[in-house]
């Protein structure tokens, strides 16, 4: 069955705005501390004793935070780009398939990364391997390092968007995000998605972007009237991290009143894509949004 070609431009835009704008790193780089040391070099190696370090060689919750929130700005940008080309081949009239899609931005996502991690451990001055090891740390605290926590799996919920791959909750040896639990889910996912019918989705789709819209709309009126400029960029990063949170947070919970998670949300768009009614009603949703956002000042991506 072939894919609406706005049916297929929405479930980019769920990849890349909406509902998937939180974040994920490569599983890899999921780590987080209070006391991991920022170089083992500066210290002159790795058999420093803790209790002996100075707090400020040492990487805190705060220096997670900042390093993951810094790739989750960068990665969406380069996401928002990548959108962009794809939607040019797209309107050129050739169709891509979800799988292929998929691959392409997994494969793309994970250059820049490469490329964009590296510098931002530079700019931060931490070492690789320090900065996982106290991530990890960090997360195995989850109450003790609610912030870390939030942004990393931010990181690794954007990641998991972009390839399919379940990497939120991972922890070190793979535990978490895979395996038995995650095919369980996908079992309930399936026979949830059995129920949305075509006229259920629209409702939901309707439901869930005037939330979205309605909470991302507040949060551009109160930068607004705190005299933020939102043309600055350190003010547009602040407001994509909003809007991956509680805007975010928002769409999810409207659709949850109507019974419908979201990622039961995605799977029914992906059983429905065939359709040119939906197709239309997503894209039409889009641009609704993307309209009223330009209206309030917001730049577009």
């Amino acid at each position: 069955i072939k894919r609406t070609a706005a049916a297929a431009n929405m479930s980019r835009a769920l990849l890349l705005s909406g509902a998937a704008l939180a974040v994920a790193a490569s599983a890899y780089y999921v780590t987080s501390s209070g006391s991991s040391s920022k170089s083992r070099a500066e210290l002159g190696g790795a058999d420093v004793d803790i209790d002996d370090l100075d707090s400020a060689d040492c990487i805190a919750e705060d220096d997670v935070c900042a390093i993951f929130d810094q790739l989750f700005v960068q990665m969406q940008s380069v996401l928002a780009q990548l959108s962009q080309q794809i939607q040019q081949i797209q309107m050129s009239g050739q169709s891509i398939p979800e799988p292929q899609l998929r691959q392409l931005l997994r494969q793309e996502f994970d250059r820049a990364l490469t490329s964009i991690q590296d510098k931002v451990f530079e700019e931060n001055d931490v070492d690789e391997d320090c900065l996982r090891e106290a991530t990890w740390e960090m997360l195995g605290e989850p109450d003790k390092y609610p912030k870390a926590k939030k942004a990393v799996e931010r990181f690794q919920k954007l990641y998991e968007n972009v390839t399919g791959e379940k990497v939120v909750g991972r922890r070190p040896g793979g535990e978490g995000g895979g395996g038995d639990d995650d095919k369980e889910a996908a079992r309930a996912i399936e026979a949830a998605v059995a129920d949305v019918s075509e006229e259920k989705l629209l409702r939901a789709a309707e439901i869930y972007f005037d939330a979205l819209t309605a909470a991302m709309s507040a949060i551009v009126k109160r930068l607004k009237d705190e005299g933020k400029d939102l043309r600055n960029p350190s003010v547009a990063q602040q407001l994509q991290m909003e809007f991956a949170g509680s805007a975010n947070e928002a769409g999810e919970e409207a659709l949850e009143k109507e019974g419908i998670t979201l990622d039961t949300f995605r799977a029914a768009i992906e059983k429905h894509s065939s359709s040119p009614a939906v197709g239309r009603t997503l894209t039409m949703l889009q641009m609704k949004q993307q309209q009223e956002l330009m209206a309030l000042g917001v730049p577009s991506m």
